[in-house]
């Protein structure tokens, strides 16, 4: 009869292990379809190109938004700082900030998977599972091959974390300074980081207060020192740029609604991880992981419902879910629980051979609520045998459809027609023999032409009260664009008011999904 279990627990764990590399392999074939792709396909990649361009030539982004071109980013340094090197071989483009992105992902999930190998009594196969559940969320897919420093920051964060829960403990010196110095490079990779440095502070005060406290005060004089080189090299424009106008408002329809999604599509990881942070609590030591994810869970959820946010946001929380899920399942087949006055030893045994079935089932479960993938082409006989039909776009099923705002409206893969749209909206740049407004920097870099704004900078600065917009306003008054590129009218009112005032609509490109409004001053001819 064990046996018959454990060939049964081998079976199961083979299908399980078989659909999470399925969903890799749709992760790689969607990584290799935006690589090919040379415009942006997610609202704001040009302008992370753009940032790394400057980095590139030794300049910083963080500028007066009131002299041309207008143009200030609001993101830390460090991703694009990384991305820099490939503008001097390749010139400006989209493919190797994805590409590092990528690359980001599948580091996270290797970190993943040693985590629970080491911490969880070195059950490979676990392990294994835990690094592809990770890359099977549908939020992870969704930015991991991006030009967006999110991913790279994730990266970082799970690197520190990992570092820490082993180095601290043991008072290693050399593995505490690597893991805070991670924590360092996510908070300049996003400023979302912080939520993950205040868990691992927060742990470590736990274990050892008074060390805790040196090594906070060491990790806080290199943050601020960096803080305070930025704020000082940029003329005072970093402080303005990326934490002033960087505060957007909460909408909590999309806080909620973006909860409950993440625990549609990953419960089935999520509570076995809840449950080890109980069992911690209660009759353990609280971990790092466990800090971790309560941390991630809770105020990286709240983060996404600001403007701007999004799934992304969890996207922290899921690799501490992947790690503490791990810990969970290979606790359970080790019989590795304190449980005083609680049933005994044998009660235990009979709880770990169900978890010979319940674990795969679980990981099988969790592939199938965070399945995406084309329902075209050679996919077409899968689509039908799995019974989905196509409900993100066209030819393409995402599990978590498009129903939660703030959820990317993004993962689908690009058309023929899709370069063939961005390639006439090229041409209409260079013909123009006037400067470009376009809502998307992609564009104009192709072209090689001036990037002129960041249109969701100047409306956050707006927001704020910072940005007044007068030679930005008189240019687009006096018709001195040639002509206006826009998608999501993310620009601030006073600005959309002045193009209407003199721009008029001629033409829609359908592009990726999404419909861009080609603009010319009132009284001109298409081109």
């Amino acid at each position: 009869m064990n046996g018959g279990r454990s060939r049964f627990h081998i079976v199961l764990m083979l299908a399980a292990s078989g659909a999470l590399l399925f969903s890799l392999l749709i992760y790689l074939l969607y990584t290799a379809n935006l690589l090919a792709f040379p415009y942006d396909y997610d609202q704001g990649e040009g302008f992370e190109v753009y940032d790394t361009v400057l980095f590139s030539r030794g300049e910083l982004p963080y500028r007066d938004t009131e002299i041309y071109p207008f143009y200030a980013s609001n993101y830390p340094p460090l991703f694009h700082v990384m991305a820099a090197p490939f503008v001097w071989f390749f010139g400006p483009a989209h493919w190797y900030g994805r590409l590092l992105g990528f690359l980001g992902s599948l580091v996270s999930a290797g970190a993943i998977a040693y985590a629970v190998y080491r911490d969880g009594g070195r059950h490979r196969w676990i392990a294994a599972l835990s690094g592809l559940a990770f890359l099977s969320s549908n939020f992870v897919y969704h930015i991991g091959p991006l030009f967006r420093q999110h991913t790279m920051m994730v990266t970082f964060e799970t690197l520190a974390i990992v570092t820490l829960a082993s180095a601290f403990p043991r008072r290693n010196r050399r593995g505490i300074a690597l893991g805070l110095l991670l924590l360092i490079c996510a908070g300049y990779t996003k400023q979302l980081a912080a939520i993950s440095a205040i868990a691992a502070l927060a742990w470590m005060f736990l274990r050892a207060p008074l060390r805790a406290i040196r090594w906070s005060l060491a990790f806080a004089a290199v943050g601020v020192a960096v803080f305070l080189w930025l704020n000082v090299a940029s003329g005072g424009q970093w402080w303005i740029q990326a934490i002033v106008a960087n505060v957007n408002e909460f909408i909590p329809e999309q806080a909620f609604g973006l909860f409950i999604l993440w625990f549609k599509l990953h419960g089935l990881l999520l509570v076995p991880a809840a449950l080890l942070v109980v069992y911690e609590l209660y009759f353990d030591r609280l971990s790092i992981y466990s800090v971790w994810f309560a941390c991630a869970g809770l105020f990286g959820g709240i983060a996404a419902g600001a403007w701007g946010a999004g799934d992304s946001y969890f996207v922290t929380s899921i690799a501490a879910a992947c790690i503490l899920s791990g810990l969970c399942f290979s606790r359970l087949l080790a019989i590795n629980w304190r449980l005083p006055g609680f049933p005994g030893e044998a009660t235990l045994r009979k709880v770990s051979r169900a978890g010979l079935i319940l674990i795969p089932l679980l990981y099988l479960g969790y592939a199938r609520a965070t399945l995406k993938m084309p329902t075209d082409g050679v996919f077409e006989p899968l689509a039908t045998a799995l019974g989905v039909e196509a409900n993100a776009r066209p030819t393409f099923y995402d599990s978590a459809s498009y129903l939660v705002g703030g959820y990317a409206r993004i993962g689908y893969f690009l058309k023929p027609d899709d370069h063939a749209a961005g390639a006439e909206i090229l041409r209409l740049i260079k013909e123009s023999d006037k400067p470009v407004l376009s809502e998307e920097a992609g564009f104009t870099l192709a072209a090689e032409r001036d990037v002129v704004t960041n249109p969701t900078q100047l409306r956050n600065l707006d927001r704020a009260g910072l940005f007044q917009g007068d030679q930005l306003l008189s240019m687009i008054k006096r018709g001195e664009f040639g002509l206006i590129i826009l998608r999501a009218l993310f620009y601030p009112p006073s600005v959309l008011e002045a193009m209407g005032g003199r721009y008029e609509h001629k033409e829609t490109i359908h592009m990726n999904g999404f419909d861009y409004l080609i603009l010319y001053p009132k009284g001109q001819e298409s081109q």
